[in-house]
């Protein structure tokens, strides 16, 4: 028998293309019953600004073939069969190893990941033709057990008062989870490693204003009941969800832009891909000015120079990445102490 399949509308900047959606009655959030048309149809509603967010950046699709409980996986290139209006761009990893990563330009190259079975979108902070030096400072703040996201709250409000003193506009989203991304426009002018950072002189001068409230501690074991600053994900290849990306839980929330005025008194479950597209068509697009005015990282790096100069070197990098220069050992605190 022939499998069920549809033909939706996707309006564009190219004009209205028609994508085929197969098993479109396949149910991807068990609880809430939410299909693959459902999600369809979610990027249509929210097409225009997931675009002016995501799009023109390289991008990992998070693929799930049979709904958020089943198994999943990472596409990077783009698919065999990928209709014209989807893209590639070469780009580095940090092993130096050079690889095509899709693309979106336009709604329907969303819609059309969706067919392929993605959930979430992850772009990198950087744009397609200058992959290697990052638009985007990008800071995610991690609740760790014992916290929750009413506690990353003012960790965020203080962080914006340290990018605008370092002269970032930071704007900010639910991750989608339990914590909050700020992230900054800023020129590409610099590439991944400046970036990483600019990021970690920004969360150092955030842990010496709250230092019972966050970490930068990168072994989970020192952390304690903070706010981990996750400096890690400035890395190559190291991205989050997208804003106006769903996630996959069973809630089926969205990580979603917000403005600082309703910082405090958001619900981050109360943004899911049923009640997103009408936030967004009443109350628009928080980050619709996003990239306006691009700032430049030159003070934090003379932030991170300080705190070198002061003895305070390189932090750890994620276990599957080549050693870097000047870069701590990788052994576990608790571990060492016993070698």
């Amino acid at each position: 028998m022939a499998s069920e399949a549809v033909v939706i509308t996707v309006p564009g900047p190219n004009g209205e293309r028609e994508v085929r959606i197969s098993s479109p009655s396949r149910v991807l959030w068990p609880e809430l019953g939410i299909t693959k048309l459902d999600l369809a149809n979610y990027f249509i509603a929210v097409g225009e600004a997931f675009v002016r967010a995501n799009g023109d950046r390289p991008v990992s699709l998070q693929r799930f073939p049979e709904g958020i409980d089943g198994e999943q996986f990472f596409s990077k290139n783009p698919p065999k069969g990928a209709p014209d209006y989807v893209r590639s761009v070469m780009v580095v990893y940090p092993s130096a190893r050079s690889h095509p990563q899709v693309v979106i330009d336009e709604p329907a190259a969303a819609v059309w990941a969706v067919q392929m079975n993605t959930i979430v979108f992850h772009p990198w902070p950087s744009r397609a033709e200058n992959s290697d030096n990052p638009d985007q400072l990008r800071i995610d703040l991690d609740p760790q057990p014992g916290t929750d996201f009413d506690d990353a709250i003012p960790a965020a409000i203080e962080l914006r008062k340290v990018l605008a003193e370092a002269g970032l506009d930071a704007f900010v989203k639910t991750s989608g989870n339990r914590g909050l991304h700020v992230f900054a426009p800023i020129e590409p002018t610099h590439e991944f490693q400046d970036v990483r950072h600019a990021v970690i002189a920004a969360a150092r001068e955030l842990e010496r204003r709250m230092p019972e409230a966050v970490t930068t501690a990168w072994w989970k074991e020192e952390r304690g009941e903070r706010i981990f600053v996750d400096f890690n994900q400035a890395n190559r290849d190291r991205t989050m969800a997208g804003a106006y990306s769903p996630r996959a839980l069973a809630h089926a929330p969205v990580a979603t832009p917000i403005t600082w005025d309703e910082l405090e008194s958001v619900d981050p479950r109360a943004f899911t891909i049923e009640t997103v597209p009408d936030r967004l068509a009443t109350t628009g697009d928080p980050w619709e000015s996003f990239g306006a005015q691009a700032g430049r990282i030159d003070e934090l790096l003379g932030w991170w120079q300080r705190d070198l100069d002061s003895g305070l070197g390189e932090l750890p990098f994620p276990p599957d990445y080549p050693k870097m220069p000047g870069e701590p050992p990788r052994v576990q605190p608790s571990r060492a102490k016993k070698e």
